[in-house]
C-alpha cells in the first residue's frame, strides 16, 4: 500500500483569492463611481439669504401689484364691452321687428294683387335679393301708389340698418372676447406671482422668518422717522402760519383804516380751499371705517379692497368719481408735491404706479397694502414715492 501511495499524484491545490484584496477593489470601485457621478452633477444653487428672499417676495408683491391694476383695466373694460353688445343687441333687435314690419307690409300688397289678378311684381320685390334694383324699371313704379313706394322705401331702410346693426354687434363680440381673454391672462399673472411669493416664505425656517420680521420692523421704524419728521415740519409750518396771521390782525387793528386795499397776495396755489377740506373729511371718514379689512386684488368693497379700490370707494363717498386703476386716477385733478400735501390727497408710489394711498397727515396715508395684510394706517415713507395728487 505503500508503494502505491507513492506513486499517486498530488493534488493541485487552487489559491483563494485574499478577502482584504476584494474589499479594497471594491472600494475602489466605489470611488471611481462616485468621483465620476460627482464631476457630471451641476453643483446645487446655494440658499438665498433672509435679505434676498426679502426683496424677492416685495418684488414678486409689486409686480402683482402692477397686474392687479392690469386686471382691474381689463375688468373694467369688458363689463363696458358687455354693455355695449347688450345695448346693440337690443338695438338690433328693435331694428329686427321694425323690418318684419315692413315685410309685412309688402306681403298683404301682394296678398292683395294676387287676389284681384293682378301682376304681381310686389311679390317679387318682396322676395327679391335687392328691391333697389326694381326701382329702375318705371313700368312697377308707374303700379305702386305713393303708399306703396313709402313702404318699400321703409323696408329696404330697416334691412339696411338691421345688416349695419349685426355688423356692430359683431364687431364688439368680439372685442369682448379679446378683452376677457386679456381679464384671464393678468388673473393667471396675479397668482402665480402671488404663489411664487407664497412658497418663498414657506421655505424660512422659524429663525428665519424671525429674521425677516426684525428685517420689516427697522424698514417700518424708518418710515416712522421719516413721517414723524414731516408732521413736525407740518406742524411748524402750521404754527408760522398762524403766527403771520396773527400779527397780520395786530397790525390791521393799530394802522389807521385807509380803504386802500393795497394786499399783495403770494400764495402758490397749492393750498385747497374750504370745499376740498369738507370732501376729504368725508373721504377720510370712509377711509378710517375700512381699517381692518383685508386686501384682495380686484376689489372694490365693501368688506375687501385692493389698493384702488379703496381711494375709489373713499372719494366716490365725497361725491367725486375716480377711475379704478391708479395709471387713470394719478391723472385726475392738481398734481402737488410731497412738502405740499393736505388730508385726503393721494400718494402714488413705484416707478410703474402701482399702489396707491390716501394721506391722512403728519406723513401717515390709510392704504389697503398687500395681500396678506389688512387695510391700515401706515407712513408714506415705507415705499418709494412717485408723485401725488389732488382729485378735487
Amino acid at each position: 500500500m505503500s508503494a502505491l501511495a507513492s506513486h499517486r499524484k498530488p493534488r493541485s491545490r487552487t489559491a483563494k483569492p485574499s478577502t482584504a484584496v476584494g474589499f479594497t477593489t471594491a472600494a475602489l470601485a466605489g470611488v471611481t463611481l462616485l468621483s465620476s457621478q460627482s464631476a457630471g452633477a451641476a453643483p446645487a444653487e446655494p440658499k438665498p439669504s433672509v435679505e434676498e428672499v426679502q426683496k424677492k417676495v416685495d418684488d414678486l408683491y409689486r409686480q402683482a401689484g402692477t397686474e392687479t391694476q392690469r386686471y382691474n383695466k381689463a375688468k373694467e373694460a369688458t363689463e363696458g364691452k358687455r354693455r355695449e353688445v347688450g345695448k346693440l343687441l337690443d338695438e338690433a333687435a328693435q331694428r329686427t321687428e321694425k323690418l318684419n314690419e315692413s315685410r309685412r307690409a309688402l306681403g298683404n300688397y301682394a296678398a292683395a294683387q294676387y287676389r284681384t289678378g293682378a301682376v304681381t311684381p310686389t311679390a317679387a320685390l318682396l322676395f327679391a335679393d335687392s328691391p333697389q334694383a326694381y326701382f329702375d324699371q318705371s313700368q312697377l313704379m308707374d303700379r305702386m301708389t305713393d303708399q306703396q313706394r313709402e313702404t318699400i322705401s321703409e323696408y329696404e331702410t330697416e334691412r339696411a340698418a338691421a345688416a349695419e346693426q349685426r355688423s356692430e354687434a359683431t364687431k364688439s363680440l368680439e372685442s369682448l372676447t379679446e378683452s376677457q381673454q386679456a381679464l384671464r391672462e393678468s388673473k393667471r399673472t396675479v397668482q402665480t406671482k402671488l404663489a411664487e411669493a407664497r412658497e418663498l416664505l414657506s421655505k424660512l425656517t422659524a429663525q428665519e422668518k424671525a429674521r425677516l420680521a426684525e428685517i420689516e420692523r427697522q424698514k417700518e421704524e424708518e418710515a416712522r422717522r421719516k413721517a414723524e419728521a414731516k408732521a413736525k415740519a407740518e406742524a411748524e409750518a402750521r404754527a408760522q402760519a398762524e403766527a403771520e396771521r396773527r400779527q397780520q390782525e395786530q397790525q390791521n387793528d393799530t394802522s389807521p383804516g385807509t380803504g386802500t386795499g393795497t394786499g399783495t397776495g403770494t400764495g402758490t396755489g397749492t393750498s385747497p380751499d374750504s370745499g376740498y377740506a369738507a370732501k376729504a373729511d368725508k373721504v377720510l371718514a370712509f377711509a378710517r371705517a375700512q381699517i381692518g379689512k383685508p386686501y384682495v386684488w380686484g376689489a372694490t368693497g365693501p368688506s375687501s379692497y385692493d389698493c384702488s379700490g379703496l381711494t375709489q370707494a373713499a372719494w366716490k363717498a365725497a361725491g367725486v368719481e375716480l377711475p379704478r386703476t391708479t395709471w387713470d386716477q394719478v391723472k385726475v385733478g392738481q398734481r402737488v408735491a410731497t412738502g405740499d400735501l393736505v388730508p385726503g390727497d393721494l400718494v402714488f408710489f413705484y416707478d410703474d404706479i402701482s399702489h396707491v394711498g390716501i394721506y391722512i397727515g403728519g406723513g401717515k396715508m390709510i392704504h389697503a397694502p398687500k395681500p396678506g395684510a389688512n387695510v391700515r394706517e401706515e407712513s408714506i415713507y415705507y415705499m418709494p414715492i412717485y408723485g401725488s395728487v389732488r382729485p378735487a
